[in-house]
């Protein structure tokens, strides 16, 4: 192997460990089973085995301070000082459960059965920030909190300590920081008034102070990540940026930053980056190659130029040939010391490594690359650009070879989909009436009252029902005495909904084991891993489904079990489906076809599932649309052409029925202000959204617009264990019926109960039927 090399970097990479170590070295420390020395020890061996794993790799630039016990802007924040007076902090080191409880809140008087044994907690009992997703990716961070008057202080030291760490291991490392900017407008102020960018003077100090402390012991690069520069930014927000890389530049002059952008293109913000006093400039070449030729337009001769080539968000191998097609240019322009190759962004989204999959079929594992192998492409192409491409002939004839059978193999491409997906019309995406006349012809087959009552469709997943299913995919447990099993619950449930009156039933979707991987695993053109693991948040770890070829539905998926439940029972019993924005945005997408074109797919095969269950009977059917607005782009100049192929995807798997089938959809959290348009564009006959924790307050942009169609507004926050009261559910709904008409309102939770214990749910629900029937007879009166 040439010694000979570019510079090359993975940003950052996942800090789970290959087998999910830290998920169980976090739920021991959790659970009182082992000490905080223990957690930082498991820790402290995972950090070291992912800067050895680099360096074995080839990687020339390292990150430290790229791994986390939880969340790497809680970490910033921490290291910020900038902890709520909620949880108790006086300065000096912030304690690991002050930590903990700013991650998932302690518990006081009600304790978590998830944290049984609790030695560490205060008594108190405070909750945890708020989470929300990290830009458009599917990995979620904890939102910092500002006051106005909020003061910074360096209350950790954890880059330095990372660094020299990684130092005494004999790694010379870049540290890695989440940058001012960034991390301010990530967070968010109690006081409405307040901008946090106007911290930014309070804040810089801190990150000076860090900075020096880096270079003092031997740091000599530093990568700072400002993903907001991709973001649409004003003046002010620019200004900050000035300000922010000014000081640093005259505080650390001998240091040199790489400013680290990813998620999409500079754009508008280009000229700004390029003048910033920074020594070297990252740009995401994945999501924006576009944008290559304005950089090399505009980056100063003197700027190294970090050229993210390989895909730090998706699966799929490169074609090395064609990247240094695209690359040798740049390096015979540049120089050799003014380049250097980097993922597009840090390795943390995709899974570790692709050699765990040992039951992948080969040919498709041959396409793929988990981030193990993502550093192998990164040191071939440092290797090729400097030492000449046939220093590493052999591994781009491999990379080759595999781009040629996947362009060409029939286990991507179908005939019959391409045609029916290119056959698509207009028509096809309408239904035949409008919602007005839909909605009394449903309503003279249904015959529902008033404030009608219903689920979102999951029940609690018991110890038993898991215990169930894993026994079953053991193969200890029989199909048939699973199958059984399965009955008896989908019964129990169906008799309980009945006994507390709920007007509208669901099947307890105990056969599922995720409402995305469930319809995956029976449609053609995906893939299932079996260690394929990626952070959602915290210890919970999600394996995306590989969506790596044309979609069809070979055979109904719920049909069965639908007609099973609807026996139990004479009430309507709805058909439970998930749509196909959702399917497509929590799976690794194919990059050969635009996303458009996949959703469109996925929307068909559904739509064969939908005329199905009507066909069988199902007079309504819920299609959830958990994650459309998740899809946004980051650029608001681009959220109008997904939402018109998002919306146009739900109508075509939703419109294939008669006017009497009545199409219910779901979403969960989301702000619906700025996109109400396109969800009233979805026509779904009634929609249900949370609305609970708001108290009522994301219904302002159903009336302003006068939304036409039914709402189910959820009366009660499903994400606690709290068992709301009659009395305050049915505030909740008077509030509703100021502001839509009674003849549009449903009754329900916010979101499924598959995560609730039953002796939550039963007084809960039980409640909010009573509220409903209040309601009814309050109106009931006020009619006469």
């Amino acid at each position: 192997m040439s010694s000979l090399t570019l510079p090359v970097s993975t940003l950052g990479t996942p800090r789970i460990g290959p087998r999910r170590e830290l998920k169980t070295a976090l739920e021991s420390y959790w659970s009182g089973q082992s000490s905080a020395d223990d957690l930082l020890a498991s820790a402290a061996g995972l950090r070291a085995a992912n800067w050895a794993r680099q360096h074995a790799l080839g990687i020339t630039s390292i990150p430290s301070n790229d791994f986390s016990l939880y969340d790497h802007v809680l970490d910033t924040s921490v290291m910020v000082g900038a902890i709520p007076e909620i949880y108790g902090w006086k300065g000096g080191e912030v304690p690991l459960d002050t930590y903990f409880a700013m991650a998932r809140g302690s518990q006081g008087h009600a304790p978590d059965p998830a944290c049984a044994g609790h030695h560490h907690h205060d008594a108190s009992g405070v909750p945890a920030l708020e989470m929300t997703k990290w830009f458009d990716t599917n990995y979620h961070y904890m939102v910092p909190e500002f006051t106005s008057g909020q003061r910074f202080t360096l209350a950790s030291t954890k880059p330095l300590d990372e660094f020299l760490e990684a130092k005494a291991l004999g790694y010379h490392t870049r540290p890695v920081l989440l940058g001012p900017v960034s991390y301010l407008k990530l967070g968010k102020s109690q006081d409405p008034t307040l901008d946090p960018l106007t911290l930014l003077p309070a804040l810089l100090p801190v990150y000076v102070e860090i900075l020096r402390r880096l270079a003092a012991n031997g740091a000599d690069w530093v990568q700072i990540d400002e993903p907001c520069l991709v973001l649409d930014l004003d003046d002010a927000t620019r200004q900050a940026l000035r300000v922010a890389y000014g000081m640093f530049a005259y505080a650390q002059p001998r240091l040199k930053l790489m400013l680290t952008t990813y998620f999409g293109a500079l754009g508008d913000n280009l000229d700004t980056a390029v003048e910033l006093p920074i020594a070297g400039l990252h740009v995401d070449l994945v999501r924006a190659p576009e944008q290559l030729d304005a950089v090399l337009a505009k980056a100063p001769s003197g700027l190294v130029l970090s050229l993210g080539v390989i895909n730090g968000r998706n699966i799929w191998r490169a074609n090395l040939a064609d990247l240094l097609d695209r690359l040798e240019p740049v390096v015979a322009r540049r120089g050799l010391d003014h380049v250097q190759i980097a993922a597009s962004c840090s390795l943390l989204h995709v899974p570790i490594d692709l050699e765990q999959e040992t039951g992948l079929d080969p040919e498709l594992k041959s396409w793929l690359a988990f981030a193990v192998q993502k550093m192998d492409e990164l040191a071939t192409l440092g290797r090729a650009l400097a030492g000449g491409r046939a220093s590493v002939a052999q591994a781009i004839g491999a990379s080759a070879l595999a781009a040629t059978t996947r362009a060409t193999s029939p286990k991507v491409h179908d005939a019959a989909v391409a045609a029916r997906t290119a056959a698509v019309t207009a028509e096809l995406a309408q239904r035949q009436s409008g919602f007005a006349d839909r909605h009394a012809l449903q309503q003279s087959v249904l015959d529902l009252p008033v404030f009608p009552t219903t689920t979102i469709g999951s029940f609690p997943q018991t110890p038993e029902v898991r215990k169930a299913r894993a026994a079953h995919a053991k193969g200890v447990l029989a199909p048939a005495d699973y199958e059984a099993f399965l009955r008896q619950e989908t019964e129990a449930a169906i008799r309980w909904q009945e006994e507390i009156g709920l007007d509208v039933l669901v099947h307890g979707e105990f056969e599922r084991n995720d409402m995305v991987q469930y319809f995956g695993e029976q449609l053609s053109g995906f893939a299932f891993t079996k260690s394929g693991w990626v952070q959602s948040y915290g210890s919970r770890y999600v394996r995306p489904p590989i969506l790596f070829g044309d979609v069809s539905r070979p055979e109904p998926m719920t049909v069965e079990w639908w007609r099973y439940a609807q026996s139990c029972t004479e009430k309507p019993m709805k058909g439970m489906l998930t749509g196909p924005v959702t399917i497509l945005n929590w799976s690794f997408v194919r990059d050969d076809v635009p996303r458009s074109v996949a959703c469109r797919q996925i929307a068909l095969a559904i739509r064969d599932e939908v005329q199905d269950l009507e066909k069988a009977g199902a007079q309504m059917i819920q299609i959830d649309e958990a994650a459309l607005r998740e899809g946004l782009p980051l650029r608001r100049g681009e959220w109008g052409h997904y939402l018109d192929w998002a919306v146009e995807s739900f109508r075509l798997c939703a419109s294939g029925v008669g006017d009497a089938t009545q199409i219910h959809t779901h979403m969960c959290y989301s702000e619906f202000n700025d996109i109400i348009e396109a969800i009233a564009a979805m026509d779904a006959d009634v929609i249900s959204i949370e609305t609970s924790r708001s108290k009522m307050e994301l219904l302002e942009a159903f009336v302003s617009d006068r939304y036409p169609n039914d709402i189910g507004p959820g009366v009660y926050d499903i994400h606690s264990p709290r068992v709301p009261a009659v009395a305050e559910m049915t505030e909740l709904l008077d509030k509703a019926a100021e502001r839509l008409a009674v003849s549009q309102i449903w009754v329900n939770p916010d979101c499924g109960l598959k995560t609730r214990k039953w002796d939550e749910v039963r007084p809960a629900l039980v409640n909010m039927v009573a509220a409903a029937k209040e309601l009814r007879s309050r109106f009931a009166e006020a009619a006469e």
